[in-house]
């Protein structure tokens, strides 16, 4: 197949859903020989809010440590490669598709067709040890006891903050989200987690120590160094990745970890993607929270044009709770996936005495009558419209996807 034709194939498979379970990922790994080699460090990073700014900034320092870094990341924002890189670098087209095709011959013969993410997975973990990688870093799809990425042994585990997301799935309470998040634990390997909720961190306590797991707790930010992303929050997750890379048995020093952080890259997030134009994919009320605290120090006093989307299944009315104070005037617009919310039922998403409001067919034209106001957008609610938007205002292709 050619590229565009492996792609397309890929994306069908989505109509299989999202199905958790370990045992069709193990066999596709074991099939396609795409386990790591046993001298691979494997740092596996599960949490609600931070996972990949804390995968983006281990890879970063790692790299600037000499390491040959494989990192797997999802959702992408606007191109379906972004989701796995070498050294920085995204997979070739050629090489993807070349991959693909064998990866569809092996899915064929399966009795149960393997999800979008499981061949993606798989498809990074096969290219990463063709390519000789000394670490991979994994971000979890969902939840973590029996998301795909838990299918490959980790020698480091990684919790960011836990909270109230994907609940369909993951359970009504933070204790049983927690609880999805604490499966990625490994027996005898070592964990690190952010400060938690308290009764999340004897939950996690008590399961590691059902499972041997030797687990510590980042208790301060990492300070005095330089932070390619914005946000204090940024200086907990930084202070997460320098811990799991010390847990992974890396030497560090504080200039590798000065250039890795002063370097990494995590499009999407609090990111000035033009003067005048902030992109961040909160799209949960933890998130929207920490937005809402990056916005009024970056901007103190000032109001947004707030661009705003979301998608089926998001605690809407929570994250507006946090964005519509940000706001002079809201304008609602559906994201270009099948899991969009319509703008007129985002509408009745909106708190009491929110700012006036609009609504739109599409991001272009929400974005065109932002355009005529003299205050900073701010773009926010999905990171399915953070990529549409991205896409858009790069000139690039925005490939959609509902995973």
């Amino acid at each position: 197949m050619i590229y565009q034709e492996a792609l397309d194939w890929l994306y069908r498979s989505q109509m299989f859903g999202i199905k958790l379970g370990l045992d069709g990922t193990r066999h596709l790994l074991k099939e396609y020989l795409a386990y790591p080699a046993h001298d691979v460090k494997v740092i596996h990073v599960a949490g609600t809010n931070g996972k990949g700014s804390t995968c983006a900034m281990i890879d970063s320092i790692a790299r600037a440590c000499g390491q040959r870094c494989g990192l797997f990341t999802s959702p992408h924002l606007i191109d379906f490669r972004e989701r796995m890189k070498v050294s920085g670098q995204e997979i070739s087209e050629e090489t993807c598709a070349a991959m693909l095709t064998e990866l569809r011959e092996i899915c064929e013969r399966m009795e149960t067709h393997p999800t979008f993410f499981e061949i993606t997975l798989v498809l990074a973990m096969r290219w990463f040890r063709d390519r000789d990688c000394e670490m991979i870093v994994l971000e979890t799809g969902m939840g973590g006891r029996l998301d795909a990425t838990t299918a490959v042994p980790a020698d480091v585990c990684v919790l960011t903050p836990i909270g109230m997301d994907h609940m369909q799935w993951l359970g009504d309470t933070l204790e049983k989200i927690a609880l999805e998040k604490a499966g990625i634990f490994v027996t005898g390997k070592p964990a690190v987690s952010a400060l938690q909720d308290n009764k999340v961190c004897d939950l996690l306590k008590k399961e590691a120590n059902e499972k041997r797991v030797p687990l510590s707790f980042v208790e301060e930010p990492l300070l005095g160094y330089p932070m390619a992303l914005l946000g204090e929050h940024q200086q907990w997750n930084a202070a997460l990745a320098v811990a799991a890379l010390g847990l992974a048995g890396l030497h560090l020093n504080s200039d590798s970890v000065h250039y890795g952080l002063s370097k990494v890259s995590w499009p999407g997030r609090f990111e000035r993607i033009c003067p005048d134009v902030i992109l961040d994919g909160a799209h949960n009320p933890q998130s929207a929270e920490v937005l809402a605290a990056t916005w009024e120090k970056v901007f103190p006093g000032e109001k947004a044009v707030l661009v705003f989307s979301a998608v089926d299944g998001k605690d809407i009315d929570g994250i507006l709770r946090f964005l519509a104070p940000l706001a002079a005037k809201i304008l609602l617009c559906p994201v270009d996936t099948p899991r969009a919310v319509s703008a007129q039922e985002l509408a009745n998403h909106l708190p009491e005495n929110s700012p006036p409001h609009e609504v739109f067919q599409n991001f272009e034209k929400a974005f065109a009558a932002a355009k005529l106001g003299k205050e900073t957008i701010l773009i926010a609610g999905s990171l399915f419209l953070v990529g549409e938007a991205r896409g858009f205002l790069t000139n690039q292709k925005f490939q959609r996807s509902s995973q």
